[in-house]
């Protein structure tokens, strides 16, 4: 079993692509949504500022229209130091790239923002993030048009890594999908047509919260038996962990059950059996075409995916089984999706398009 490479964190203030290697991505092409780029209504030069925030670092870069990432930047968070010193670093982080543009004879357009916590979509207003120093009711949105001078959209994380993946990465070519990344947390993000559900209060694809086993362990949410007391990549090493006496990894469990190690075995056989049996509820809600996994987890692979793919099997009773494949975009999916928002509002990526464009949504899911 192979794991891809993590990106680990450093002081670097930027890292540039090298000429020449500059990210492409596709097009998908079903039913209308991204389809081919109309270039006629661009102009040479035009880019879009993406910005993808998480707690540890900031992944950011320059699009073009038709999804090439023309420069690429890393940096810091630094959450220790608290809620008005973050919107000082994302606002700074893209105020940067917008000189880059300026230096680099490019004319950004518009800017995303992909941000974790309760993200309210349709006003650009973060309600509350945590681990973002405590935001609360942050109008990311208008004090980063402000700064910019451009038009701004700000996304939920995973939705917003939702939609990349299922645009560009390997839900393309799928109407409908559910995307779940597994790492520290769980969540989802639902994606159809082109548009992803936040829901009536901005909770849609809480997967992680759905208990799987009633009087299990206790959640960070103060439930017992969630899914992401279970098997998220933290609970399945500390759950270990806990059995051995010793600390461990996910990596580290994953690695030990395929060499041969009972307990580590017993451990991921209980991950794979909780992740299946909330998936099964999703397929009940849902009814995706296609499951998307991502995160920490999925670095493992065919050794997580079939497995779950054949205990899903086992319970799915009159559902129709959805595919389940690993996301392809990495740890770029968030980035890539901020790009897709800011296109979206900039108008850029089909705007002679008489069905909706991509888009999250601030609506009920059914």
């Amino acid at each position: 079993m192979r794991w891809a490479g993590r990106f680990e964190h450093n002081d670097a203030r930027n890292t540039v692509l090298p000429s020449g290697n500059a990210h492409k991505w596709g097009h998908r092409r079903a039913k209308g949504i991204l389809e081919t780029v109309n270039h006629s209504s661009t102009q040479p030069g035009q880019v879009v500022i993406a910005v993808d925030v998480g707690g540890t670092g900031i992944k950011c870069g320059l699009v073009t229209p038709d999804h090439e990432v023309l420069h690429s930047e890393r940096h810091k968070t630094r959450t220790e130091r608290g809620a008005a010193a973050v919107i000082e670093t994302i606002l700074g982080v893209a105020e940067g790239l917008a000189a880059k543009a300026a230096v680099e004879g490019l004319t950004p357009v518009a800017a995303g923002i992909a941000i974790p916590g309760v993200v309210d979509e349709s006003a650009g207003v973060v309600r509350y993030a945590s681990n973002m120093g405590g935001l609360k009711d942050t109008p990311l949105r208008q004090l980063a048009a402000d700064r910019l001078d451009l038009p701004v959209r700000v996304g939920h994380d995973v939705r917003t890594g939702g939609l990349a993946e299922a645009t560009l990465g390997a839900g393309k070519g799928f109407d409908e999908v559910l995307f779940i990344p597994i790492g520290t947390g769980i969540a989802a993000a639902h994606i159809i047509g082109g548009k992803v559900l936040a829901g009536g209060h901005w909770g849609a694809g809480e997967i992680g919260h759905i208990i799987v086993r009633p009087g299990g362990p206790l959640c960070g949410c103060g439930q017992r038996g969630c899914l992401e007391s279970i098997a998220s990549a933290s609970a399945v090493g500390r759950r270990y962990s806990e059995r051995v006496g010793t600390t461990a990894t996910a990596r580290d469990v994953a690695e030990r059950a395929a060499a041969g190690d009972v307990i580590a075995a017993e451990v991921w056989a209980e991950t794979v059996d909780a992740l299946a049996a909330a998936l099964l509820t999703a397929q009940a809600l849902y009814d995706p075409e296609l499951v998307v996994v991502g995160g920490g987890l999925a670095e493992a692979g065919e050794q997580l995916l079939g497995p779950l793919r054949v205990a899903l099997r086992e319970r799915i009773a009159f559902f129709t089984e959805p595919e389940i494949v690993r996301a392809k975009l990495g740890d770029e999916a968030g980035c890539l999706g901020a790009a897709l928002l800011a296109l979206s509002v900039a108008e850029l990526d089909h705007p002679t398009d008489q069905a909706a464009p991509v888009t999250v949504e601030h609506v009920t899911a059914p």
